[in-house]
């Protein structure tokens, strides 16, 4: 088992999440109560660093909290709530995959655009050529 421990700096910096993120999913209920010196310093745990790389993936894609919370909630419950939280991410995942699909159309839409200032500079050079 993993002893090492880690500042609210370090975890700060490893995932990229400000140190007022990392205070507010532990006072919500994200995380589970971390570990304290004597002096009040936070130390976290590789599993609390597992589980915030993962909270991270999920509200970078647009899961509201309230729906993570209820998603911890869940886990805390164990094994009997697999199936649901199973279901609950095949639905986020269907929701990722609309918005990659509604990006993937937004790249075509640009790439055209693309092609047409480039025919029109291409038909601008050939005509300052031609005048030249």
């Amino acid at each position: 088992m993993d002893n090492k421990r880690y500042t609210i700096q370090q975890i700060a910096h490893h995932t990229g999440l400000s140190i007022h993120t990392l205070r507010y999913y532990e006072q919500i209920g994200l995380l589970d109560p971390i570990t304290r010196l004597d002096n009040g310093h936070r130390r976290y745990k590789p599993t609390d660093l597992t589980r915030l790389e993962f909270l991270k993936r999920l509200r970078a894609t647009g899961m509201s909290i309230k729906e993570m919370q209820y998603y911890v909630e869940l886990y805390r419950q164990g094994d009997a709530t697999l199936r649901e939280r199973r279901q609950i991410l095949e639905a986020h995942k269907r929701t990722i995959l609309a918005q990659v699909d509604d990006l993937m159309d937004t790249v075509d839409f640009i790439d055209m655009k693309i092609e047409r200032y480039q025919r029109e500079e291409q038909q601008i050079e050939q005509t300052d050529r031609s005048v030249s």
